[in-house]
């Protein structure tokens, strides 16, 4: 999936990634591939979706290419 992401904390760890179809989807650090460890709002990225207890969730977030 692609998104942009809306805004991400570095201390905090955490953030929102803006899908295409206008959903926004939390992030959080331990999802962030090895090699894209910094967020930056208005940033594109590409993701998979996890559905979790509290919502769904991106992981494998990656630079869009």
């Amino acid at each position: 999936m692609k998104g942009t992401v809306k805004w991400y904390d570095r201390v905090k760890g955490y953030g929102f990634i803006q899908t295409e179809d206008d959903r926004d989807i939390f992030v959080h650090r331990s999802g962030l591939e090895v090699s894209h460890t910094n967020l930056e709002a208005g940033q594109a990225v590409e993701f998979e979706i996890e559905q979790r207890e509290k919502g769904p969730v991106a992981v494998q977030v990656r630079k869009a290419e």
